[in-house]
């Protein structure tokens, strides 16, 4: 039986509507963590709502390299990483396993911009996690877990259950996951989607982080990851009775 679980929204400060469907989820008990995006238009909004529930702690940092405009300078002529607007277009394979010093650099200056615009507001990141998951690309990730290790935060780990996890996929991400930990801090032992817990898949121990998209329903909320209309907090109930949830912040006590 897994000891705690993180239940971890991502996406906080994309939209208004983002802002209010986890604001609603943290009150209900339904998640118990959220990741901040500090470029998004409803940023500010989310900072301030982070402070005014008292949430501090419990919210990371989404860090951002696909979706609208960077906060810093250099990154906006990398090809690899922006196009000619100067907005995010990530041209990086999965399965890229180096980068040129000057776009890890950039990288890294892209990620102290927006941990530092969480400060500016209000927010310490309790954590770092990623859109689309790009620090599952390694330069990238090695880039974020050094990071977060600087900070003194975990790094969320790749997504390590799921049926469709095939062998090749599973070497690969135990291989990344491995060079996280040993770069970064204390980390969940495993991670998994909501579809993978409707599908039964459970580790028999550790804590496990449940990546969460949630959306209002009529009664409750669905998961982006779940078919329309399912009950996020049924499956949850159901897969997890009786285990603690918590933030990641609760790893370093």
């Amino acid at each position: 039986m897994i000891q705690r679980v993180i239940i971890n929204a991502d996406d906080f400060g994309l939209s208004h509507d983002e802002n209010r469907t986890i604001i609603a989820a943290f009150q209900q008990g339904l998640i118990s963590s959220a990741t901040l995006m500090a470029n998004m238009p409803a940023f500010v909004e989310a900072c301030a709502l982070t402070r005014e529930h008292g949430l501090q702690g419990r919210v990371g940092l989404h860090f951002n390299l696909t979706y609208g405009r960077p906060l810093s300078t250099a990154i906006r002529a990398q090809p690899r990483l922006c196009n000619a607007a100067g907005e995010f277009d990530l041209n990086l394979p999965r399965h890229r396993l180096w980068l040129p010093r000057r776009t890890r650099q950039a990288i890294e200056a892209e990620l102290q911009a927006q941990w530092q615009r969480c400060l500016e507001h209000g927010v310490r990141p309790s954590h770092i996690d990623s859109h689309q998951h790009v620090h599952n690309i390694l330069p990238v990730g090695e880039v974020v877990a050094r990071f977060a290790a600087h900070q003194g935060v975990p790094v969320r780990l790749a997504r390590n259950l799921g049926r469709n996890l095939t062998l090749p996929k599973r070497l690969f991400k135990a291989l990344l996951n491995q060079r996280l930990r040993r770069l970064g801090h204390a980390s969940a032992d495993h991670v998994c989607t909501p579809l993978d817990l409707h599908h039964g898949l459970l580790p028999g121990n550790g804590v496990l982080e449940v990546i969460a998209h949630p959306y209002p329903l009529q009664q409750g909320f669905g998961d982006a990851y779940l078919a329309e209309g399912q009950s996020l907090g049924e499956v949850l109930a159901r897969r997890l009775e009786g285990v603690p949830r918590i933030a990641y912040s609760a790893l370093a006590q």
